[in-house]
C-alpha cells in the first residue's frame, strides 16, 4: 500500500520508490481477478463483437448481467452498500483487463463507474436501497447525465430546470441532454438541472418517468456498439425523494464521479494499448517483405519499442495513482461513500494527468498499429481498425483533454494560494537554487539517477517558468490558456516520468538490475522525450512572458537546468524491440 499522499504534492516533494504502488504488488486476489477477466471477455464477449456492433443492445444488456453474476459490477461498490468493496486498484484492473472490448467495456464502464457511484456516494439509505442492488446484478443500467447542447465543458452553464411543486411532493424538470451513454438500454438516469436557477443539482429519473423520453441514436465514428443518445424532459414529473444528495450541489457529485471516470479511463487506455501491441508484434513477426518478416526492419521495431514504451509508462501510472486513492479511502473504512468520494476529489489534478496522457498515449499507439499493419489495418473491419477508432473518443468524453489541461496547473496553483501545497515556498527555492554557480558533479551510483535527477529538472522548469507566468499575469493566468497548457504538459511529464522513474526502481531494488533492464530502458527512452518536450514548450511560454536580454537569461536558465547527456536511442528503441518482438506482445 502506498504511503499517505496529497493530491499535486508530487510537483514539490520528492517520492519514495518504496512507497510507490506499481502493477508488481498486485496481490494474488487481483490477478485472480483479471484472470476471471480475461476469461470472459476472450471467451464470451469477444465471440460477440461484431453483433455488438451491430449494435445489439439486448446482448450488451445480457453481458452486462453476466457481469454481475460474476460479481464484477459491485468490486468497488463499498462493502456496507453490498458490494465487494475491492477499492481502485482492482476496479483499474477490472478495466484494463475489459478494455480490448471497446464499445462493451466502456459501456460497462459507464455503468459501473459514472451510473452507480453517484447513487453509492451520494444516495439515501432508501435510495441505495432502491436502485443499488439491481444496478450491481446488471438487472439494471445506469446512466449519467451532464452534456447539454449548449453546456458541455461548461458545466455550470447548463440549462436543465427543475422547478419544485408547491406542496413540496415533486420537481418538474424541463430541458434536454445529449451524447449520454448507455442511454439506449439505461433503466436509471443521474440527471443534473438547476433548481430555481441556483446552482445544479442531481435528480435520479427512471426511464418510465413521466415527461421523459430518450431520442434515436447517433451514429458515431467509433465505439459503434456503444449506446448515445439525446435525451428531453418536458414537464417530467420526478418525485421530490428522487432528489440525490444537497439542492444546489450537485456539481460536488458531477466533479468528484468524473474523477473516478478519467482515472478508470486511463486504466481502460492501457488495455488497449496492450491489445495493439500484442497484435502488432503477431503481424510484424509474419509479415514477409523482401523476403524476411517485417519485425526485422529497424523502422518498425522502432515503432513496436515506441509502443511498449508508451505502455510501461501509462500502466506505472495509473497503479501509483490506484495507490494513492487506495490509501485515501482505507482510511475513511466505516465513515460512508460520500467521505470517499470527496477525499478521492483531492486526487484531481492526478486523475487529470491520467486520463490526458493515457488517451493521447492510447492515440500514438494505435497510430502506429495501423502504420505496422498497413494495408490491412486500413481496412474496414479489422482490429485495428476498429480500434484506432474506437480509441479517439478518449480524448473527448470524461472532460476534453483541453479542459483537464487547463485544470491540472489551476488546481495546483489554488492549493498553493491556500497553503494547503508549498507551492509559492517551492518556486522561491528554485528560484534561489538556480542562481548559484552550476556544480559539476560526478555521476551518481544510484540506479536510474539520470532519470531522477530529469524529474527534478523538469520540477524546477514549471516552478521557475510558472512563477515567471504567474508575476506577469496574478491570478489572471488561468485566461492565459496557452500557458496554461504548457504549465499542465509539464507537469504531465513529471508525472509520467517519475512514475516510470519510482516503478523501475522498485523493481531493481527488489530483484536486480538484470530483472529491472528493460524496464530502466524505456524509462531512459521517455526520460530524453520529456527533456526535448518540455524545452520546445517552455520556450514558447518564456517568450510569450519575457522579451529581450531577460528573455535571453532566461533561455540560458533553461537550456542550464536541462542539460542533459542524451541516451542512445536507436540502441535502446532495438533492445526494446527484440522484447517486444520475442514475447509476441507487451513485455515489462
Amino acid at each position: 500500500m502506498a504511503a499517505e499522499a496529497y493530491g499535486g504534492r508530487f510537483m514539490v516533494e520528492e517520492a519514495a520508490w518504496e512507497h510507490a504502488a506499481a502493477p508488481e504488488d498486485f496481490t494474488d486476489e487481483q490477478r485472480r481477478i483479471a484472470d476471471m477477466v480475461r476469461s470472459f471477455r476472450e471467451d464470451v464477449v469477444a465471440p460477440a463483437y461484431d453483433r455488438l456492433e451491430a449494435p445489439d443492445y439486448g446482448l450488451a444488456r445480457r453481458l452486462l448481467r453476466q457481469m454481475g453474476e460474476l460479481g464484477l459490477l459491485a468490486a468497488e461498490l463499498p462493502e456496507e452498500d453490498g458490494g465487494l468493496g475491492l477499492g481502485q486498484t482492482t476496479a483499474a484492473l477490472i478495466a484494463e483487463t475489459l478494455a480490448p472490448s471497446t464499445s462493451f467495456a466502456l459501456s460497462a464502464l459507464a455503468h459501473t463507474g459514472i451510473g452507480m457511484l453517484p447513487v453509492a456516494f451520494f444516495g439515501t439509505p432508501a435510495q441505495k436501497a432502491a436502485y443499488l442492488p439491481q444496478l450491481a446484478s446488471g438487472e439494471r443500467a445506469a446512466a449519467y447525465c451532464l452534456t447539454e447542447p449548449e453546456a458541455g465543458s461548461d458545466a455550470q452553464g447548463l440549462k436543465t430546470s427543475a422547478a419544485r411543486s408547491v406542496d413540496g411532493s415533486h420537481y418538474v424538470l424541463n430541458g434536454s441532454k445529449q451524447y449520454i451513454t448507455n442511454a439506449g438500454f439505461a433503466d436509471q438516469f443521474v440527471v443534473y438541472a438547476k433548481i430555481d436557477g441556483q446552482p445544479f443539482s442531481a435528480f435520479l429519473l427512471d426511464r418510465s418517468t413521466p415527461g421523459f423520453s430518450v431520442g434515436p441514436e447517433e451514429r458515431m465514428m467509433g465505439i459503434r456498439g456503444m449506446s448515445t443518445c439525446s435525451l428531453k424532459m418536458e414537464n417530467a414529473i420526478v418525485p421530490a425523494d428522487r432528489l440525490l444528495g444537497d439542492a444546489h450541489h450537485g456539481s460536488r457529485i458531477a466533479f468528484n464521479i468524473l474523477n473516478f471516470g478519467r482515472f478508470k479511463l486511463g486504466a481502460a487506455c492501457v488495455g488497449m494499448m496492450k491489445e495493439a501491441v500484442r497484435l502488432s508484434a503477431a503481424y510484424a513477426a509474419s509479415r514477409r517483405q523482401f523476403g524476411k518478416p517485417i519485425a526485422s526492419f529497424p523502422l518498425i521495431g522502432a515503432k513496436l519499442a515506441e509502443m511498449n514504451t508508451l505502455v510501461y509508462v501509462t500502466e506505472s501510472m495509473v497503479y501509483r495513482t490506484a495507490g494513492y486513492l487506495d490509501g485515501a479511502t482505507s482510511r475513511l473504512r466505516g465513515a460512508g461513500g460520500r467521505a470517499a468520494a470527496e477525499r478521492l476529489g483531492e486526487f484531481a489534478i492526478e486523475c487529470s494527468i491520467n486520463k490526458v496522457f493515457a488517451s493521447e498515449a492510447l492515440d500514438a499507439v494505435a497510430d502506429h498499429a495501423v502504420q505496422i499493419h498497413g494495408g490491412s489495418g486500413y481496412a474496414h473491419g479489422s482490429p485495428i481498425e476498429r480500434l484506432y477508432r474506437d480509441s479517439r473518443v478518449n480524448r473527448i468524453f470524461e472532460g476534453t483533454n483541453e479542459i483537464n489541461r487547463l485544470r491540472i496547473p489551476t488546481t495546483l496553483l489554488k492549493r498553493g494560494i491556500k497553503g494547503e501545497i508549498p507551492l509559492l515556498a517551492r518556486a522561491e527555492e528554485a528560484q534561489e537554487e538556480i542562481l548559484k554557480p552550476l556544480q559539476i558533479s560526478r555521476p551518481s551510483p544510484e540506479p536510474l539517477a539520470r532519470e531522477a535527477a530529469i524529474v527534478s529538472a523538469l520540477k524546477k522548469v514549471f516552478l521557475l517558468s510558472g512563477g515567471l507566468a504567474l508575476q506577469k499575469y496574478g491570478l489572471r493566468l488561468e485566461r492565459e490558456q496557452e500557458l496554461v497548457a504548457v504549465l499542465a504538459d509539464v507537469m504531465i511529464d513529471v508525472y509520467a516520468l517519475e512514475s516510470a522513474v519510482l516503478r523501475t526502481r522498485k523493481t531493481w531494488e527488489r530483484r536486480g538490475p538484470e530483472a529491472a533492464a528493460l524496464a530502466a530502458r524505456m524509462t531512459a527512452l521517455f526520460a530524453d522525450k520529456a527533456v526535448e518536450r518540455s524545452a520546445r514548450r517552455t520556450r514558447t511560454l518564456l517568450a510569450a512572458v519575457d522579451k529581450g536580454e531577460s528573455l535571453r537569461v532566461q533561455l540560458a536558465v533553461l537550456k542550464k537546468l536541462l542539460r542533459f547527456e542524451p541516451a542512445d536511442a536507436v540502441g535502446l528503441r532495438r533492445a526494446i524491440a527484440g522484447e517486444v518482438v520475442a514475447a509476441g506482445g507487451y513485455v515489462k
